[in-house]
């Protein structure tokens, strides 16, 4: 089997429901996908004792260092870390998946339901789910809660794989003369500051965009 698509988590991981979700989601991915997808989901690597600028820089590593990302974009506001990690994908043209499970609506765009400035950029395929009404199908069909969740967990996981798998092949953007991925790759490890740099150290730039290459991401 070739080696599979690293595909970064991004998304809340403050309680209980977000930690199991993130990581029964993650799961039913790469199961479901064959071992096509391997995600990284950063509350099985983030520090637990230390909440300081050492988790962003961990964070952001793995952001520019996954193939694609999934992004988590729920509730009445978004999680400002998502987004950050999400407004940074972008940058280094990385292929997205925004995932929104959520019944409520906000933002001041005429298409999604979230801030207009989180929205319409290119590479990003958007899966929108009616996650109360799928539970409720999933609900009337058993009566045992481990069926329950493989039904739901398994229509939610094959919708955002098909994403995944549309957004890989959308072709990467054109990059004006004579900026090239490498110098944006390369400012993206310096810009943070604050031990980013030094957490990426001098090759990780040149090192990440020869393994994206060979899988025809770039």
């Amino acid at each position: 089997m070739s080696e599979p698509f690293t595909i970064y988590f991004a998304g809340d991981l403050f309680d209980h429901k977000h930690l199991i979700g993130n990581a029964v989601l993650a799961d039913f991915i790469e199961r479901l996908s064959n071992g096509r997808y391997d995600c990284q989901v950063p509350q099985n690597f983030e520090m637990i004792s230390s909440r300081g600028v050492d988790v962003r820089n961990i964070d952001l590593k793995a952001v520019m260092a996954c193939d694609l990302g999934i992004f988590n974009f729920d509730g009445p506001d978004l999680d400002s870390g998502t987004v950050v990690e999400f407004m940074f994908a972008k940058m280094l043209d990385i292929p997205a998946v925004i995932l929104r499970t959520d019944l409520r609506t906000s933002g001041d765009g005429d298409r999604e339901g979230w801030n207009l400035m989180a929205t319409h950029y290119p590479r990003t395929n958007n899966v929108k789910i009616r996650a109360l009404a799928w539970y409720r199908e999933a609900q009337n069909q058993t009566d045992s809660l481990t069926e329950l969740t493989d039904l739901f967990y398994t229509r939610i996981a094959n919708d955002v794989i098909a994403a995944l798998d549309d957004v890989r092949q959308q072709p990467p953007l054109a990059k004006p003369a004579p900026i090239t991925l490498e110098a944006i790759y390369e400012w993206a490890a310096q810009f943070p500051a604050s031990g980013f740099p030094e957490l990426c150290g001098p090759d990780f730039a040149k090192s990440t965009l020869a393994r994206k290459r060979a899988k025809g991401l770039i």
